[in-house]
């Protein structure tokens, strides 16, 4: 194995056992900062090192994979949604208009690797429906920002939501290719497991709870008003 795959997939564990720190421990303290920080290192890490081994290293099992043109738009998506959660909490309009033009920059390349797909396909392992499934999301996303940035910003729970649920989602992204999509390498035994599945979509759920607390609560607001956003991930 690439000793930067082995760097990748450590990146990528590593990615998910800061998350569950994160979302593990009291919000706003110092153990949520620290492994807040640590995951979104580790994630943009995960992000980078698959987009090169994408484009650049050969699939062991070329049949089985992922197209390049997958892996690359996915880890650029996954790049986009720590980096406009962790921005979120830096209030930083000149990154924010980036990060939005990041995500519209994501709708065109997995709409036309959609387009791609269907005009050209090769024997099921490259469906279509995927990329537009997950230009949609890049849309609805880009859609957030730009309303965030005509608005001047979000302020109180929204800003704490916005944070919440696209960190979540990355951390969802890393969990599900680690634990549903890379059974082959895992004991046939464990193949299709309901842990593993259970194992892959656990970050909706907490994203499901965290977000009905921050909606039900008012504190939430006092909370995210009385906070130094620099100090927090």
């Amino acid at each position: 194995m690439p000793p930067l795959m082995i760097a990748h997939i450590a990146a990528g564990t590593l990615g998910i056992l800061f998350g569950l720190g994160a979302v593990s421990v009291r919000k706003g303290e110092r153990l949520h900062r620290l492994f807040g920080t640590l995951f979104v290192i580790a994630m943009l890490a995960t992000a980078i090192l698959a987009t090169y081994l994408a484009a650049f290293v050969p699939p062991v099992d070329p049949l089985h994979s992922a197209p390049p043109r997958a892996s690359i738009a996915i880890a650029a998506l996954t790049f986009y949604l720590v980096l406009s959660a962790w921005l979120t909490v830096r209030r930083s309009a000149l990154f924010e208009k980036l990060a939005f033009a990041l995500a519209l920059g994501l709708v065109v390349v997995l709409a036309a690797f959609g387009w791609d797909a269907k005009l050209h396909p090769t024997g099921g392992f490259n469906p279509p429906a995927p990329y537009f499934v997950f230009a949609g999301f890049a849309a609805f996303a880009a859609a957030l920002d730009l309303r965030a940035i005509l608005k001047g910003g979000l302020e109180g729970a929204a800003r704490i939501r916005r944070h919440l649920w696209r960190m979540c989602t990355a951390l969802f992204f890393a969990s599900a290719f680690f634990f549903i999509g890379q059974q082959k390498v895992m004991p046939a035994a464990w193949h299709g497991s309901p842990v593993l599945i259970a194992l892959g979509v656990w970050p909706l759920f907490v994203m499901a709870f965290w977000l009905f607390r921050v909606r039900r609560s008012a504190g939430w607001d006092r909370y995210a008003a009385s906070s130094d956003p620099t100090d927090r991930t």
